[in-house]
């Protein structure tokens, strides 16, 4: 194995790790499960983070064509969204992680769907899915494959790669919609007036 192979795989896998669990959070809809994903899903962010910086660093600080150099080159593609993951999404997946906290006093307390809807904030999952996915040609470059050396390749695959992104966010956007659109909803009538609150 490659040894700048080696040093990308464990990068790529929490990326695309911390990308599964975020595109599952809206899903949940019990409030005790919701903080428990939060939580793995924060520590998976700051581990990819402080991995991806951490090669990033020994790049730069190293001179020559040392592991850490076609490490810190092959991960050139997804500093850029890792920058947003350390800006936006790791505030937002700790606001989350609190709030959730605040309703997890039971197993089955049911999320509410504002926390839903907060869970599926695209700046929660786009970034973290996008980082992950520019993972994934840095791993089939480090492997010896000549796929992206071949002419004619690198176009298809950069419009292949934005068209995935697009639907991507457009999906995260509909879901964060229809669920604040839910958290937004008034409570029926027939139910403020059951319920023991009402005056």
């Amino acid at each position: 194995m490659e040894s700048h192979l080696a040093v990308l795989l464990p990068i790529a896998t929490v990326w695309l790790a911390a990308g599964a669990v975020a595109d599952r959070l809206p899903r949940l809809d019990r409030a005790c499960a919701l903080r428990r994903r939060a939580g793995w899903l924060l520590t998976l962010t700051l581990a990819g983070l402080t991995l991806t910086l951490g090669v990033l660093g020994a790049g730069l600080l190293s001179a020559g064509d040392a592991p850490a150099d076609r490490a810190a080159a092959a991960l050139d593609l997804a500093a850029l969204p890792a920058l947003v993951v350390a800006a936006c999404t790791v505030r937002r997946v700790r606001r989350l992680w609190a709030g959730a906290r605040a309703f997890a006093t039971a197993p089955d307390t049911p999320a509410p769907h504002g926390l839903r809807a907060a869970a599926a904030h695209p700046l929660i999952g786009l970034p973290l899915q996008v980082t992950g996915l520019l993972t994934v040609p840095a791993l089939i470059t480090a492997s010896g494959s000549g796929l992206f050396a071949a002419p004619g390749v690198t176009g298809p695959a950069i419009t292949v790669g934005a068209l995935v992104v697009l639907a991507v966010g457009v999906r995260h956007a509909l879901r964060h919609n229809r669920l604040a659109e839910r958290a937004r909803r008034p409570e029926p009538a027939s139910a403020r007036a059951a319920s023991p609150l009402h005056v």
